[in-house]
Protein backbone atom coordinates (compact mmCIF):
# COMPACT_ATOMS: atom_id res chain seq x y z
CA UNK A 1 0.00 0.00 0.00
CA UNK A 2 2.91 2.43 0.09
CA UNK A 3 3.35 2.53 -3.31
CA UNK A 4 -0.45 3.78 -3.99
CA UNK A 5 -0.16 6.46 -1.11
CA UNK A 6 3.60 7.76 -3.05
CA UNK A 7 0.96 7.68 -6.12
CA UNK A 8 -1.05 10.28 -4.32
CA UNK A 9 1.99 12.75 -4.53
CA UNK A 10 4.04 11.82 -7.73
CA UNK A 11 2.95 14.33 -10.55
CA UNK A 12 3.10 12.36 -14.15
CA UNK A 13 5.74 13.97 -15.93
CA UNK A 14 5.49 14.45 -19.98
CA UNK A 15 8.76 13.47 -21.70
CA UNK A 16 9.32 14.53 -25.04
CA UNK A 17 9.48 12.18 -27.73
CA UNK A 18 10.91 13.12 -31.27
CA UNK A 19 10.14 11.65 -34.42
CA UNK A 20 7.11 12.98 -35.95
CA UNK A 21 8.79 14.28 -38.82
CA UNK A 22 8.96 10.67 -39.98
CA UNK A 23 6.46 7.99 -40.90
CA UNK A 24 8.76 5.08 -40.73
CA UNK A 25 9.59 4.68 -37.17
CA UNK A 26 11.78 1.54 -36.78
CA UNK A 27 13.61 1.13 -33.49
CA UNK A 28 16.88 0.75 -35.09
CA UNK A 29 18.69 -0.32 -38.57
CA UNK A 30 20.00 -3.42 -36.96
CA UNK A 31 18.51 -6.76 -38.67
CA UNK A 32 16.98 -9.46 -36.27
CA UNK A 33 19.02 -12.39 -34.93
CA UNK A 34 18.18 -15.44 -35.44
CA UNK A 35 16.33 -17.31 -32.66
CA UNK A 36 18.32 -19.99 -30.68
CA UNK A 37 16.71 -22.98 -29.17
CA UNK A 38 17.95 -24.85 -26.11
CA UNK A 39 18.37 -28.42 -26.47
CA UNK A 40 15.10 -28.86 -24.44
CA UNK A 41 13.42 -27.45 -27.11
CA UNK A 42 10.98 -24.98 -25.09
CA UNK A 43 11.80 -21.22 -25.15
CA UNK A 44 9.04 -20.72 -22.21
CA UNK A 45 9.21 -22.58 -19.32
CA UNK A 46 6.83 -20.37 -17.73
CA UNK A 47 4.92 -17.14 -17.16
CA UNK A 48 6.34 -15.85 -14.75
CA UNK A 49 8.87 -12.90 -15.78
CA UNK A 50 6.63 -12.57 -19.45
CA UNK A 51 4.96 -9.42 -20.40
CA UNK A 52 2.57 -10.63 -23.17
CA UNK A 53 -0.30 -9.03 -24.82
CA UNK A 54 -3.70 -9.93 -26.11
CA UNK A 55 -3.79 -10.23 -30.13
CA UNK A 56 -7.17 -10.16 -31.43
CA UNK A 57 -6.26 -10.90 -35.27
CA UNK A 58 -9.76 -10.59 -36.04
CA UNK A 59 -9.92 -7.96 -38.92
CA UNK A 60 -10.08 -8.72 -42.60
CA UNK A 61 -10.23 -6.28 -45.62
CA UNK A 62 -11.64 -6.65 -49.25
CA UNK A 63 -9.54 -8.85 -51.27
CA UNK A 64 -7.66 -10.16 -48.94
CA UNK A 65 -8.17 -13.81 -49.16
CA UNK A 66 -10.63 -14.08 -46.28
CA UNK A 67 -14.15 -13.65 -47.68
CA UNK A 68 -15.40 -11.71 -45.10
CA UNK A 69 -15.31 -8.48 -46.39
CA UNK A 70 -14.31 -5.22 -43.55
CA UNK A 71 -14.60 -7.82 -40.00
CA UNK A 72 -14.83 -5.75 -37.66
CA UNK A 73 -13.74 -2.98 -39.51
CA UNK A 74 -17.17 -1.99 -40.37
CA UNK A 75 -20.86 -1.12 -39.32
CA UNK A 76 -23.69 -2.33 -40.54
CA UNK A 77 -22.04 -4.30 -43.33
CA UNK A 78 -19.97 -0.52 -44.60
CA UNK A 79 -17.11 0.64 -43.95
CA UNK A 80 -16.92 4.15 -44.89
CA UNK A 81 -16.95 7.80 -43.34
CA UNK A 82 -19.86 7.59 -41.13
CA UNK A 83 -20.40 4.00 -40.73
CA UNK A 84 -17.17 1.89 -38.99
CA UNK A 85 -16.41 0.25 -35.64
CA UNK A 86 -12.69 1.33 -35.34
CA UNK A 87 -11.28 4.24 -33.29
CA UNK A 88 -8.13 4.09 -33.60
CA UNK A 89 -6.40 3.95 -37.54
CA UNK A 90 -3.73 1.83 -37.95
CA UNK A 91 -0.20 2.90 -39.15
CA UNK A 92 0.28 0.93 -41.85
CA UNK A 93 3.83 2.59 -43.46
CA UNK A 94 5.88 0.09 -42.66
CA UNK A 95 3.13 -3.11 -44.24
CA UNK A 96 3.83 -4.40 -47.50
CA UNK A 97 0.33 -5.56 -47.99
CA UNK A 98 -2.60 -2.85 -47.24
CA UNK A 99 -5.61 -2.61 -48.87
CA UNK A 100 -7.63 0.94 -49.93
CA UNK A 101 -10.93 2.12 -48.13
CA UNK A 102 -13.31 4.40 -48.94
CA UNK A 103 -11.67 6.78 -45.97
CA UNK A 104 -9.14 9.33 -47.39
CA UNK A 105 -7.33 11.92 -45.64
CA UNK A 106 -7.18 15.98 -45.69
CA UNK A 107 -4.91 15.78 -48.89
CA UNK A 108 -7.81 13.38 -50.63
CA UNK A 109 -5.15 10.53 -50.77
CA UNK A 110 -6.99 7.22 -49.50
CA UNK A 111 -6.43 6.00 -45.87
CA UNK A 112 -5.27 1.94 -46.34
CA UNK A 113 -5.45 -0.56 -43.52
CA UNK A 114 -4.16 -3.95 -43.16
CA UNK A 115 -5.42 -7.79 -42.80
CA UNK A 116 -3.89 -10.19 -40.21
CA UNK A 117 -5.05 -12.97 -42.79
CA UNK A 118 -1.53 -11.79 -44.71
CA UNK A 119 1.29 -13.66 -43.36
CA UNK A 120 3.10 -10.85 -44.02
CA UNK A 121 1.25 -8.34 -41.60
CA UNK A 122 1.47 -10.85 -38.53
CA UNK A 123 5.27 -11.28 -39.36
CA UNK A 124 5.47 -7.38 -39.14
CA UNK A 125 3.74 -7.45 -35.64
CA UNK A 126 6.30 -9.90 -34.44
CA UNK A 127 9.04 -8.01 -35.15
CA UNK A 128 7.54 -5.31 -33.69
CA UNK A 129 7.32 -7.51 -30.62
CA UNK A 130 10.83 -8.90 -30.65
CA UNK A 131 12.12 -5.06 -31.56
CA UNK A 132 10.68 -3.68 -28.48
CA UNK A 133 11.16 -6.27 -26.04
CA UNK A 134 7.54 -8.03 -25.75
CA UNK A 135 7.37 -11.63 -24.74
CA UNK A 136 4.21 -12.53 -26.74
CA UNK A 137 0.90 -12.53 -27.53
CA UNK A 138 -1.97 -14.83 -26.38
CA UNK A 139 -4.11 -15.20 -29.69
CA UNK A 140 -7.47 -14.58 -29.20
CA UNK A 141 -10.25 -17.42 -30.49
CA UNK A 142 -13.40 -16.00 -30.00
CA UNK A 143 -15.95 -18.83 -29.89
CA UNK A 144 -19.08 -17.17 -31.59
CA UNK A 145 -16.80 -16.39 -34.54
CA UNK A 146 -14.94 -20.09 -34.85
CA UNK A 147 -18.06 -22.07 -34.78
CA UNK A 148 -18.92 -20.98 -37.93
CA UNK A 149 -16.95 -22.07 -41.13
CA UNK A 150 -15.46 -18.69 -42.24
CA UNK A 151 -14.54 -17.43 -38.72
CA UNK A 152 -12.87 -20.82 -38.28
CA UNK A 153 -11.03 -20.61 -41.30
CA UNK A 154 -9.96 -16.76 -40.84
CA UNK A 155 -8.85 -17.32 -37.26
CA UNK A 156 -6.67 -20.47 -38.59
CA UNK A 157 -4.95 -18.42 -41.32
CA UNK A 158 -4.08 -15.82 -38.56
CA UNK A 159 -2.56 -18.20 -36.04
CA UNK A 160 -0.96 -19.93 -38.70
CA UNK A 161 0.72 -16.34 -39.48
CA UNK A 162 1.48 -16.01 -35.77
CA UNK A 163 3.29 -19.67 -35.02
CA UNK A 164 5.26 -18.77 -37.86
CA UNK A 165 5.98 -15.56 -37.06
CA UNK A 166 6.47 -16.35 -33.19
CA UNK A 167 8.88 -19.18 -33.95
CA UNK A 168 11.04 -16.56 -36.15
CA UNK A 169 11.34 -14.08 -33.88
CA UNK A 170 11.38 -16.12 -30.29
CA UNK A 171 8.11 -15.16 -29.68
CA UNK A 172 5.99 -16.56 -26.70
CA UNK A 173 2.30 -17.80 -27.82
CA UNK A 174 -0.23 -19.24 -26.38
CA UNK A 175 -4.07 -20.06 -27.40
CA UNK A 176 -6.97 -17.89 -24.93
CA UNK A 177 -10.69 -18.42 -25.93
CA UNK A 178 -12.95 -15.46 -25.54
CA UNK A 179 -16.16 -17.36 -24.61
CA UNK A 180 -18.40 -13.96 -25.07
CA UNK A 181 -21.47 -15.00 -26.68
CA UNK A 182 -21.28 -18.53 -26.07
CA UNK A 183 -23.85 -20.81 -24.24
CA UNK A 184 -23.54 -23.69 -22.48
CA UNK A 185 -24.04 -25.93 -25.16
CA UNK A 186 -20.46 -24.44 -26.75
CA UNK A 187 -18.55 -26.25 -24.14
CA UNK A 188 -17.90 -29.39 -25.68
CA UNK A 189 -17.20 -27.81 -28.96
CA UNK A 190 -14.01 -25.91 -27.44
CA UNK A 191 -13.05 -29.31 -26.06
CA UNK A 192 -13.11 -30.39 -29.32
CA UNK A 193 -11.64 -27.21 -31.34
CA UNK A 194 -8.38 -27.67 -28.36
CA UNK A 195 -8.36 -30.83 -29.94
CA UNK A 196 -8.17 -29.98 -33.06
CA UNK A 197 -5.59 -27.23 -33.01
CA UNK A 198 -3.06 -29.48 -30.90
CA UNK A 199 -3.40 -32.07 -33.63
CA UNK A 200 -3.28 -29.53 -36.43
CA UNK A 201 -0.73 -27.03 -35.77
CA UNK A 202 1.46 -29.62 -33.45
CA UNK A 203 1.01 -27.38 -31.36
CA UNK A 204 2.84 -28.99 -28.63
CA UNK A 205 5.69 -30.59 -30.49
CA UNK A 206 8.68 -29.06 -29.24
CA UNK A 207 10.57 -28.86 -32.76
CA UNK A 208 7.43 -27.61 -34.80
CA UNK A 209 6.83 -24.93 -32.18
CA UNK A 210 9.54 -24.51 -28.98
CA UNK A 211 7.94 -20.88 -28.31
CA UNK A 212 4.31 -21.88 -27.41
CA UNK A 213 4.12 -20.97 -23.41
CA UNK A 214 4.52 -23.46 -21.03
CA UNK A 215 3.68 -23.00 -17.17
CA UNK A 216 3.85 -25.06 -14.17
CA UNK A 217 5.52 -27.65 -16.93
CA UNK A 218 2.60 -27.75 -18.82
CA UNK A 219 1.29 -26.00 -21.89
CA UNK A 220 -0.96 -23.21 -20.70
CA UNK A 221 -4.26 -22.48 -22.21
CA UNK A 222 -6.29 -19.27 -21.54
CA UNK A 223 -9.98 -19.31 -20.86
CA UNK A 224 -11.36 -16.06 -20.77
CA UNK A 225 -15.04 -14.29 -19.19
CA UNK A 226 -15.85 -16.24 -16.30
CA UNK A 227 -18.08 -15.08 -13.79
CA UNK A 228 -19.48 -11.94 -15.16
CA UNK A 229 -22.73 -11.10 -13.57
CA UNK A 230 -23.39 -9.38 -17.44
CA UNK A 231 -26.31 -12.06 -17.89
CA UNK A 232 -24.10 -14.70 -19.70
CA UNK A 233 -25.35 -17.84 -21.18
CA UNK A 234 -22.99 -19.78 -19.64
CA UNK A 235 -23.00 -20.99 -15.63
CA UNK A 236 -19.61 -20.96 -13.58
CA UNK A 237 -20.44 -24.53 -13.21
CA UNK A 238 -19.76 -25.22 -17.22
CA UNK A 239 -16.37 -23.63 -17.05
CA UNK A 240 -15.62 -25.74 -14.07
CA UNK A 241 -16.59 -28.84 -16.21
CA UNK A 242 -14.97 -27.51 -19.19
CA UNK A 243 -12.23 -26.93 -16.97
CA UNK A 244 -11.54 -30.73 -15.96
CA UNK A 245 -12.07 -31.79 -19.84
CA UNK A 246 -9.38 -29.78 -20.80
CA UNK A 247 -6.98 -30.69 -17.93
CA UNK A 248 -8.10 -34.39 -18.13
CA UNK A 249 -7.08 -36.77 -15.78
CA UNK A 250 -3.04 -36.31 -16.68
CA UNK A 251 -3.75 -32.63 -15.71
CA UNK A 252 -1.88 -32.37 -19.90
CA UNK A 253 -2.75 -28.52 -19.42
CA UNK A 254 -2.27 -25.62 -17.28
CA UNK A 255 -5.61 -23.18 -17.29
CA UNK A 256 -5.30 -18.96 -16.89
CA UNK A 257 -8.34 -17.83 -16.07
CA UNK A 258 -9.23 -14.28 -17.18
CA UNK A 259 -11.93 -12.97 -14.90
CA UNK A 260 -13.89 -10.17 -13.43
CA UNK A 261 -12.02 -7.25 -11.80
CA UNK A 262 -13.47 -7.56 -8.62
CA UNK A 263 -13.82 -11.34 -8.73
CA UNK A 264 -12.13 -11.95 -5.02
CA UNK A 265 -14.50 -9.88 -3.30
CA UNK A 266 -17.45 -11.51 -5.77
CA UNK A 267 -18.96 -7.33 -6.26
CA UNK A 268 -20.15 -5.14 -8.88
CA UNK A 269 -18.75 -6.87 -11.88
CA UNK A 270 -18.74 -9.90 -10.51
CA UNK A 271 -21.46 -13.00 -9.92
CA UNK A 272 -22.03 -12.62 -6.49
CA UNK A 273 -21.00 -17.15 -6.18
CA UNK A 274 -18.50 -18.81 -4.08
CA UNK A 275 -17.79 -21.47 -6.69
CA UNK A 276 -16.19 -18.78 -9.03
CA UNK A 277 -13.64 -19.08 -5.89
CA UNK A 278 -13.42 -23.09 -6.18
CA UNK A 279 -13.10 -23.15 -10.15
CA UNK A 280 -10.19 -20.32 -9.60
CA UNK A 281 -8.05 -22.35 -7.23
CA UNK A 282 -8.42 -25.28 -9.62
CA UNK A 283 -6.30 -23.04 -12.59
CA UNK A 284 -3.06 -21.55 -12.57
CA UNK A 285 -3.08 -18.30 -13.53
CA UNK A 286 -5.82 -15.90 -12.96
CA UNK A 287 -6.37 -12.52 -14.84
CA UNK A 288 -8.75 -10.15 -13.56
CA UNK A 289 -10.33 -7.88 -16.38
CA UNK A 290 -9.15 -4.54 -15.84
CA UNK A 291 -10.32 -2.59 -19.00
CA UNK A 292 -12.53 0.45 -17.96
CA UNK A 293 -12.27 -0.40 -14.32
CA UNK A 294 -10.19 2.94 -13.89
CA UNK A 295 -8.79 5.54 -14.90
CA UNK A 296 -5.16 7.92 -14.34
CA UNK A 297 -6.97 10.17 -11.36
CA UNK A 298 -9.05 6.73 -10.03
CA UNK A 299 -6.19 4.25 -10.41
CA UNK A 300 -4.89 4.42 -6.79
CA UNK A 301 -8.26 4.49 -4.79
CA UNK A 302 -9.39 1.11 -7.04
CA UNK A 303 -5.92 -0.78 -7.37
CA UNK A 304 -4.47 0.46 -4.42
CA UNK A 305 -6.79 -2.03 -2.24
CA UNK A 306 -7.78 -4.71 -4.68
CA UNK A 307 -3.89 -5.47 -6.24
CA UNK A 308 -2.10 -6.21 -3.09
CA UNK A 309 -5.03 -7.84 -2.04
CA UNK A 310 -5.49 -9.85 -4.98
CA UNK A 311 -1.92 -11.24 -4.86
CA UNK A 312 -1.71 -11.80 -1.12
CA UNK A 313 -5.29 -14.43 -1.91
CA UNK A 314 -3.27 -15.99 -4.57
CA UNK A 315 -0.01 -16.37 -2.81
CA UNK A 316 -2.25 -17.83 0.01
CA UNK A 317 -4.13 -20.64 -2.33
CA UNK A 318 -1.25 -21.41 -4.41
CA UNK A 319 -1.88 -19.31 -7.35
CA UNK A 320 -0.66 -17.48 -10.01
CA UNK A 321 -1.53 -13.64 -10.69
CA UNK A 322 -0.88 -11.49 -14.11
CA UNK A 323 -2.49 -8.25 -13.67
CA UNK A 324 -4.05 -6.41 -16.67
CA UNK A 325 -3.21 -3.22 -17.67
CA UNK A 326 -4.26 -0.55 -20.78
CA UNK A 327 -3.09 2.14 -22.46
CA UNK A 328 -6.74 4.03 -22.63
CA UNK A 329 -10.14 3.26 -23.68
CA UNK A 330 -12.23 5.12 -26.45
CA UNK A 331 -15.41 3.39 -28.65
CA UNK A 332 -17.08 6.02 -29.81
CA UNK A 333 -17.86 4.59 -33.19
CA UNK A 334 -18.34 1.51 -31.63
CA UNK A 335 -21.05 2.57 -29.41
CA UNK A 336 -22.46 5.67 -31.83
CA UNK A 337 -21.94 8.26 -29.17
CA UNK A 338 -19.52 10.83 -29.53
CA UNK A 339 -18.71 11.36 -25.65
CA UNK A 340 -17.18 8.05 -25.64
CA UNK A 341 -14.12 9.30 -27.85
CA UNK A 342 -11.16 8.95 -26.21
CA UNK A 343 -12.99 8.02 -22.95
CA UNK A 344 -10.12 7.05 -20.84
CA UNK A 345 -7.11 9.46 -21.94
CA UNK A 346 -3.38 7.98 -22.58
CA UNK A 347 -1.80 10.68 -20.64
CA UNK A 348 1.02 10.02 -23.48
CA UNK A 349 2.21 6.78 -22.09
CA UNK A 350 1.73 8.19 -18.32
CA UNK A 351 -1.78 5.64 -17.71
CA UNK A 352 -0.33 2.38 -19.03
CA UNK A 353 3.10 3.92 -16.66
CA UNK A 354 1.06 4.31 -14.00
CA UNK A 355 -0.35 0.58 -14.58
CA UNK A 356 2.61 -1.36 -14.98
CA UNK A 357 4.49 0.40 -11.87
CA UNK A 358 1.54 -0.45 -9.77
CA UNK A 359 1.78 -3.96 -10.75
CA UNK A 360 5.41 -4.17 -10.34
CA UNK A 361 5.79 -2.56 -7.16
CA UNK A 362 2.77 -4.50 -5.60
CA UNK A 363 4.43 -7.52 -6.41
CA UNK A 364 3.28 -8.90 -9.95
CA UNK A 365 5.45 -11.55 -11.59
CA UNK A 366 3.81 -11.83 -14.85
CA UNK A 367 1.86 -8.85 -16.87
CA UNK A 368 -0.92 -9.12 -19.76
CA UNK A 369 -1.45 -5.93 -21.76
CA UNK A 370 -4.79 -5.39 -23.51
CA UNK A 371 -4.39 -5.45 -26.58
CA UNK A 372 -1.71 -5.70 -29.12
CA UNK A 373 -4.20 -4.49 -31.95
CA UNK A 374 -7.82 -3.21 -30.43
CA UNK A 375 -8.18 -0.38 -32.19
CA UNK A 376 -12.06 -0.99 -32.10
CA UNK A 377 -11.85 -0.36 -28.12
CA UNK A 378 -8.90 1.98 -28.75
CA UNK A 379 -6.78 -0.22 -26.24
CA UNK A 380 -3.72 -1.30 -29.11
CA UNK A 381 -0.40 -0.72 -28.13
CA UNK A 382 0.96 -1.63 -32.16
CA UNK A 383 1.33 1.77 -34.20
CA UNK A 384 -1.62 3.87 -34.93
CA UNK A 385 -1.87 6.96 -36.51
CA UNK A 386 -0.95 10.56 -34.84
CA UNK A 387 -3.59 12.94 -34.04
CA UNK A 388 -3.79 15.40 -36.75
CA UNK A 389 -2.87 12.62 -39.36
CA UNK A 390 -6.19 10.74 -38.78
CA UNK A 391 -8.28 10.13 -42.43
CA UNK A 392 -11.91 12.06 -41.87
CA UNK A 393 -15.23 10.06 -40.82
CA UNK A 394 -18.23 12.26 -42.06
CA UNK A 395 -19.60 14.08 -38.68
CA UNK A 396 -17.56 11.54 -36.79
CA UNK A 397 -13.86 11.18 -36.26
CA UNK A 398 -10.41 8.82 -34.84
CA UNK A 399 -8.65 9.26 -32.25
CA UNK A 400 -5.17 8.77 -32.74
CA UNK A 401 -1.59 8.78 -30.78
CA UNK A 402 -0.54 12.13 -29.47
CA UNK A 403 1.21 14.33 -32.28
CA UNK A 404 4.70 14.91 -30.70
CA UNK A 405 4.71 11.08 -29.88
CA UNK A 406 6.17 8.59 -32.69
CA UNK A 407 3.32 5.87 -33.24
CA UNK A 408 5.49 3.02 -31.69
CA UNK A 409 5.44 4.87 -28.38
CA UNK A 410 3.58 2.56 -26.89
CA UNK A 411 5.16 -0.63 -27.92
CA UNK A 412 8.49 0.73 -26.91
CA UNK A 413 6.65 2.16 -23.20
CA UNK A 414 5.49 -1.79 -23.14
CA UNK A 415 8.54 -2.99 -24.08
CA UNK A 416 10.23 -0.94 -21.07
CA UNK A 417 8.00 -2.49 -18.99
CA UNK A 418 9.04 -5.95 -19.95
CA UNK A 419 12.65 -5.26 -18.79
CA UNK A 420 11.57 -4.65 -15.60
CA UNK A 421 9.59 -7.76 -15.08
CA UNK A 422 12.32 -9.50 -16.64
CA UNK A 423 14.76 -8.13 -13.49
CA UNK A 424 16.43 -5.14 -14.92
CA UNK A 425 17.55 -2.46 -12.83
CA UNK A 426 16.78 1.67 -12.98
CA UNK A 427 12.87 1.54 -13.40
CA UNK A 428 10.72 2.84 -10.80
CA UNK A 429 6.99 5.05 -10.56
CA UNK A 430 8.42 7.38 -12.87
CA UNK A 431 7.50 7.10 -16.44
CA UNK A 432 10.49 6.22 -18.48
CA UNK A 433 12.32 9.37 -21.09
CA UNK A 434 12.66 7.64 -24.40
CA UNK A 435 16.10 8.91 -25.45
CA UNK A 436 15.64 11.62 -29.08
Amino acid sequence: MKFFRFLLLLPFLSFGCNGAEDDKQNIDSKPIEEVKYDETGVLFKSYKGLVMAGYQGWFSAEGDGAGRGWHHYQKGGKFEPGATSIDFWPDVSDYSKTYKTAFKYKTGETAPVYSPYDEESVDLHFKWMKEHGIDGVYMQRFVGEVKGESGKRHFNKVLANALKASKKYGRAISIMYDLSGSSSADMDFIVKDWEELQSTFKLFDNTENPQYLRHNGRPLLAIWGVGFNDGRKYTIADIQKLIEKVKGPTKKASILLGVPYYWRSLGKDTENSTLLHTVVKSVDVVMPWAVGRYNASTYTSVAGPNLPADIAWCKANNLDYAPLVFPGFSWGNLKNDKSLYNQIPRGKGDFLWQQIAGARLSGAEALYVAMFDEVDEGTAIFKCRREGELPENADGKFVGIEPELKTDHYLWLTGQGAKWFHGESGFSAKKPERPL
